[in-house]
């Protein structure tokens, strides 16, 4: 089955408001810029995202989180993001945070068909005693706070039952994929793409090389076909896009040479 939609705008044409989204990417690295400006141009809100975080130097979703666009985040780093603690401390953003490796596990549960799963963190804490501020009232106060968890021992140590995560969509970006969907990321931008892939009902991936099926060998794929619905094929331009939080470079030595 051909998956190749030919613009991301028609990608994402039937995104409702209100809808809920994995979306892949780690910082700026592995982020579906394209699919999100996509969602940004048709104007949809109220839109409930699940990332490991919200955008970063204007990019990403950070579009959205700016515009308004997302009343919902399910996430594990805020960051150096501004603007997505303040809107959550003014209570216009509803905010659950979770510890990163239990988030990529719900997400990964929820797309194997696992509907929760017992781990050990947060034993302990508001994670599993609930108590967690979603949503902050705009005074300080607490509007909405997060409920307790089921916790188990087994074998005398104690865990927290947790649910996998499904959405109606998944955005991610990928460095190669064929017409059948099947998909490889690029190095550290293979981060939270995979499993967010999974986790989404209809999931909708952007590459950055489209080939033709068989030209992957079947060894390097990372994601089969089967998790994904429909893929855009970037441009050169749009490919090349891609953005560096925090430069770090070495100065020189006295010889020219870099220095450790």
């Amino acid at each position: 089955m051909d998956k190749v939609v030919p613009t991301a705008a028609e990608a994402v044409a039937d995104v409702p408001d209100g809808a809920s989204l994995a979306v892949g990417g780690f910082g700026l690295s592995g982020v579906p810029n394209v699919l999100i400006h996509a969602l940004y141009e048709r104007g949809v809100r109220r839109l409930g995202i699940v990332s490991n975080n919200c955008g970063a130097l204007d990019s990403g979703l950070a579009v959205l989180l700016a515009a308004g666009r997302i009343a919902r985040v399910t996430g594990s780093y805020i960051g150096a993001n501004k603007e997505f603690a303040r809107q959550y401390l003014a209570g216009e953003l509803e905010v659950e945070m979770i510890p990163q490796g239990t988030l990529a596990e719900r997400l990964r549960a929820g797309g194997a068909g696992i509907p929760a799963f017992y781990t050990p963190a947060g034993v302990g804490t508001q994670i599993a005693d609930g108590g967690l501020p979603w949503r902050y009232d705009g005074n300080g106060g607490v509007a909405l706070a997060s409920p307790p968890k089921e916790v188990r021992e087994f074998d005398g140590a104690e865990y927290v039952l947790e649910r996998g995560i499904r959405t109606d969509f998944a955005l991610v970006r990928a460095v190669r994929g064929d017409r059948h969907g099947n998909l490889v990321f690029g190095k550290s931008a293979r981060n939270f793409n995979p499993l967010a892939a999974m986790a989404g009902r209809v999931t909708i991936a952007e590459v950055e090389e489209l080939v033709e099926p068989g030209e992957i060998d079947p060894d390097a794929v990372h994601l089969p076909g089967i998790f994904v619905q429909r893929v855009v094929a970037l441009t050169a331009e749009q490919a090349a896009d891609k953005q560096i939080e925090r430069r770090t470079v070495s100065a020189p030595s006295a010889r020219g040479t870099v220095s450790d």
